[in-house]
């Protein structure tokens, strides 16, 4: 089968064997699959992965599951061992002895096959298109701010960050009612926002120390010092960006102003996917183009152009 396979922050597309899944996997043809900034922060060398990058995705179980054979799927990424103290606390994203599709251990979604556990799959109702179900991962990993987090119709709530991410973390957090703001530095993406009715403006329109929570989705230390900056004495910090490079920043205000930092990643993807079933969270305006996976370093390199929102690999003509 074809690949993006990445090796020593070299990505190339190569013919590779098609996965055989272990007992308990499926394996899975997928569809298509999303390029996102962890993708590109790999490729940078945020982490040493050696493997087939990818982890959102839409594919069809051919092996390994009657109950889903045939059917579309999306699939949690994180592959558990069930028996380490964080899978018997029911922490299983913490799990020690995890793999992380495309990510650590295990071979991703940018290929013509995957495997994953079955447990890990969830069938996309007929209704929901396939372009649009490729984000159940990302909006998973937004809403799980909110398993983190009590977000209320009373707390001032900032997010920094206009890109794929930050438009997702916004979406997700104004169903609360909260009054919410988002800041960036593109107007054309921040009109995506703002034609759903959120509040949006530059860096300049953030008032200082007044905000009940702030959640970075930049990935770089300017977006953090604005996110720290507009934080009220015991407000809280939540980080939603993996970083390549190390940040550095005053430890000292956090300790005076008791701030509360939190990292946060994955979430559930039943609650995702039933929004993006119902609407509640748009994400077409967010899909800038398409690729077949064969020009797939193209797409990766598109993807890396600023301004650009998600670009989607074809692995199939399926939709």
């Amino acid at each position: 089968m074809q690949a993006l396979w990445l090796e020593n922050n070299q990505l190339q597309l190569r013919q590779v064997p098609i996965p055989e899944p272990l007992p308990g996997e499926a394996l899975v043809r997928v569809l298509r699959a999303g390029i996102c900034n962890t993708d590109l922060e790999l490729i940078r060398g945020y982490y040493p992965y050696t493997g087939i990058l990818g982890h959102e995705f839409v594919g069809i179980v051919e092996q390994g599951s009657e109950q889903l054979q045939g059917q579309r799927v999306v699939g949690e990424i994180n592959a558990t061992c069930r028996e380490c103290r964080f899978c018997r606390s029911g922490q299983p994203t913490h799990c020690e002895n995890r793999t992380v599709l495309g990510i650590v251990n295990r071979n991703g979604a940018f290929a013509d096959y995957l495997s994953l556990p079955v447990k890990n799959l969830h069938r996309v109702p007929d209704t929901l298109p396939t372009d649009i179900a490729t984000f159940t991962e990302p909006v998973a990993a937004a809403l799980e701010i909110q398993q983190q987090v009590t977000v209320s119709a009373a707390e001032r709530v900032l997010v920094v960050g206009d890109g794929k991410l930050g438009q997702l973390v916004a979406q997700t957090l104004a169903l609360t009612g909260c009054d919410l703001l988002v800041v960036g530095r593109h107007q054309h993406k921040l009109a995506n926002l703002s034609a759903r009715g959120i509040k949006t403006g530059l860096a300049d329109a953030i008032q200082e120390r007044a905000f009940d929570l702030s959640v970075e989705c930049t990935g770089n230390p300017a977006g953090f010092e604005l996110a720290r900056r507009a934080l009220r004495p015991r407000g809280t910090l939540v980080l939603k960006s993996t970083y390549a490079d190390q940040l550095t920043f005053d430890a000292s205000s956090l300790v005076v102003d008791e701030i509360t930092l939190i990292g946060s990643r994955c979430g559930s993807f039943a609650p995702a996917l039933q929004l993006l079933a119902s609407g509640q969270v748009d994400v077409e305006p967010l899909i800038h183009a398409h690729y077949p996976l064969a020009e797939g370093l193209a797409a990766i390199e598109r993807a890396k152009t600023k301004g650009v929102l998600k670009v989607l690999l074809e692995m199939s003509g399926e939709v």
